[in-house]
């Protein structure tokens, strides 16, 4: 079946070493770490669970470039997907809450910072979110020096928006 939905959403016929094996993790409901080279296919193990979950995955990313690649990629295949950040003009980013709070969105990317908006985080409340992912974890170090507390608000965020969803 995960191979037929690979096929369906991304045009790929097999997965590369370690993905299935993360895949089924996160869509039996269990939060996992994907620690695999760079190019070796990690965001794949959270893209095709936003496919099959009920809600929208909420993705942050500390790396405008990598979002911005990534959600070509993810348009390229019609998976409805969006990016929040500094560089949106307010309809825009109107838009892109109202398409996540009503279910439009399957992934939506933030970065870190998203998280010390209060109107965000109060948006956030109305999302239905599956699947909390932190992309690029390694930067968490960086984004504690960055961001100050940003990366704290994280976990509370989790337990109030997304509790008992996985973290991938």
């Amino acid at each position: 079946m995960l191979k037929q939905e690979l096929q369906k959403h991304f045009g790929f016929d097999t997965f590369l070493k370690g993905q299935e094996t993360v895949i089924n993790k996160v869509l039996d409901r269990q939060s996992a770490a994907a620690i695999f080279p760079t190019g070796a296919g990690k965001s794949l193990c959270y893209q095709l669970p936003a496919m099959l979950l009920p809600g929208m995955t909420l993705v942050v990313s500390p790396l405008l470039s990598l979002m911005k690649d990534q959600l070509d990629f993810l348009r390229a295949n019609k998976i409805p997907a969006a990016r929040l950040d500094s560089t949106l003009a307010r309809s825009d980013y109107n838009s892109i809450v109202e398409e996540a709070r009503n279910g439009t969105l399957k992934i939506l990317m933030i970065s870190v910072e998203r998280f010390k908006n209060e109107r965000f985080r109060f948006h956030l409340e109305k999302m239905d979110v599956s699947l909390l992912v932190v992309d690029e974890a390694h930067c968490i170090s960086e984004w504690g020096t960055i961001s100050g507390p940003n990366i704290s608000s994280c976990p509370p965020t989790r337990r109030s928006s997304a509790s008992n969803k996985p973290c991938c």
